[in-house]
């Protein structure tokens, strides 16, 4: 079973983030099934878990929820992430999330990225924000990002929304089919005897 997160950085409820998210998720579904794999999808809506993440940053750990939350994103096999763009660029809530995540948790792990706006003027966002913070993470990003305007939700062009939410969910199929996530060591697992501790001989 291929595990999916599905992150959300909508705001209001409902929330077109939302909607770009679950028809990214439908059509990664179909993709995947049509390769002969089935999927479980998380959808994660980061608005829940926004007091939680201002937290975080100043305390320095995650409460209970936030980190289940953390946790399922880690374990996954793959990731689709949407935010709305605010100023040319992701949301503050969208990075706060990223940035609390462990380092490397997200190495080698195949990302489908989009974005809601207003106006078209803030598609770029994607490729000179979004797509580079995934870079940064050393994440697999899949070619295709897919950034909805209002205007695009009623499009019938061959070459609309539709169709680019086909092509990326194809492309991120391939990439969960061809990309090994290494997820990180839990260094908790096989934590070192009390009784080694105190003898000096942790190393």
């Amino acid at each position: 079973m291929t595990r999916i997160a599905v992150i959300s950085a909508g705001l209001a409820q409902p929330s077109s983030t939302r909607l770009l998210a679950d028809r990214l998720a439908a059509a990664a579904d179909r993709a995947l099934t049509a390769s002969g794999r089935a999927a479980h999808f998380d959808v994660i809506e980061l608005r829940d878990h926004a007091l939680d993440l201002a937290k975080n940053l100043v305390a320095g750990f995650p409460a209970a929820g936030l980190r289940e939350t953390i946790g399922t994103v880690a374990d996954a096999d793959g990731i689709i992430a949407v935010t709305p763009i605010f100023n040319a660029s992701y949301s503050g809530l969208f990075k706060t999330f990223f940035d609390v995540l462990e380092p490397d948790s997200l190495t080698g792990m195949p990302v489908l990225i989009g974005a809601t706006g207003g106006t078209s003027r803030h598609s770029l966002a994607l490729e000179h924000a979004v797509r580079p913070m995934f870079t940064y993470l050393r994440s697999v990003v899949v070619p295709t990002s897919v950034y909805a305007a209002s205007e695009d939700w009623a499009s019938a062009d061959a070459d609309g929304l539709s169709a680019r939410i086909d092509r990326a969910a194809v492309e991120f199929a391939d990439a969960l089919a061809t990309t090994h996530h290494d997820r990180p060591s839990d260094p908790y697992d096989e934590p070192v005897p009390f009784a080694r501790l105190l003898g000096g001989t942790a190393s």
